[in-house]
């Protein structure tokens, strides 16, 4: 055979070869991600997304290039583990052990500060922020007296439930009275009102402006007290937030904010995340990164569909080994003796 008769059977055979992405996702994430824009832009490029039974072992489902996640129960990560174990060389998205330090707002932080990165005008790192454990902690003043009020009060779990999303701002020493730990006092910094919202897909970035907490000035702070809400926030002052005041905000230098995602993804192995991060408003160039969170919502991108197909592509053409093939191989033998026809 000639070498462009192999070049072309070549090419047919990788047209023709698809890929399966199971994916395992609580329903309204189903129903905000697995939208028919990125089925099919998915399926144009050879791969199929196929929802997991989480119900049934992992082993009996697929067969699975790669597998994409976002469910913290433990029923499902034994059934992730035992998959892992058996299909070492199938790529889980993200795991587990990795998704789980995020969870914790103490050690979700911690990573920044020991990012290394190219020299920039711009320096970065994380609010100052104490762990508080217990109720009694709280009511003592040596425990708080390293920070500067206003703080904001953050659950320390934060796993995507309602609670983990209860925050506050924190005025004062009273307002410490009305919280419940454990939980993060961290401190607030007045950032014009924006927040930088960057999202990771692999390799891409991108970072878009969303509003955020108002300023709060001397005189206002000392005209407030207690604890407000997040909830109640917008009722603090008359600053607004319109597009215009988001529109005038500068962003952040490009070549900065992926320096700074491209370090969090290795230091973090992850590859589906976002960070939010502001700027100090007394310091132009310095930037605070206050939140991470693992597999947002990228459908408020616009074209997300673009940038998690072409990550999907990337994932499932890594050169295979012979033994992740046999992997393959062997889960559609397995597979096919708990279900009808399989995907080639």
């Amino acid at each position: 055979m000639s070498a462009t008769n192999r070049f072309n059977n070549m090419s047919a055979e990788l047209e023709t070869t698809r890929f399966s992405i199971g994916y395992a996702l609580a329903p309204n994430k189903v129903q905000s991600l697995i939208q028919p824009c990125l089925v099919n832009h998915a399926k144009d490029r050879g791969i199929d997304l196929i929802p997991i039974d989480i119900t049934k072992p992992l082993v009996q489902q697929g067969p699975f290039h790669c597998i994409i996640h976002k469910l913290y129960d433990h029923q499902w990560k034994k059934h992730l583990n035992h998959f892992s174990l058996n299909y070492p060389n199938v790529a889980i998205i993200d795991p587990p052990d990795a998704v789980e330090r995020i969870h914790n707002r103490e050690s979700m932080l911690q990573v920044v500060n020991g990012l290394k990165i190219p020299s920039h005008n711009e320096n970065f790192s994380i609010p100052k922020q104490i762990v508080i454990y217990d109720c009694e902690s709280l009511s003592d003043p040596s425990n708080t007296n390293t920070l500067q009020f206003p703080v904001i009060a953050k659950p320390l779990v934060a796993n995507g439930s309602a609670t983990s999303h209860q925050l506050s701002l924190v005025f004062n020493t009273d307002g410490l009275n009305g919280l419940k730990s454990p939980l993060i006092l961290q401190e607030f910094v007045n950032h014009g009102g924006v927040v930088f919202k960057v999202y990771v897909v692999g390799e891409f970035v991108q970072c878009v402006k969303r509003p955020s907490l108002p300023d709060i000035s001397e005189e206002e702070l000392g005209t407030l007290g207690g604890l407000l809400p997040f909830s109640q926030i917008s009722n603090l002052t008359s600053q607004g937030h319109d597009a215009m005041h988001i529109e005038k905000a500068e962003m952040p230098p490009l070549s900065f904010v992926h320096d700074i995602a491209n370090g969090l993804r290795r230091a973090m192995k992850l590859n589906l995340f976002n960070f939010d991060m502001i700027r100090d408003t007394s310091a132009g160039n310095r930037y605070l990164v206050i939140d991470i969170n693992y597999f947002p919502g990228y459908a408020k991108l616009p074209s997300y569909e673009t940038a998690l197909t072409d990550f999907f592509w990337e994932i499932v053409h890594k050169k295979p080994s012979e033994a992740a093939s046999l992997e393959i191989k062997e889960c559609q033998d397995r597979s096919s003796d708990h279900r009808g026809p399989q995907l080639p």
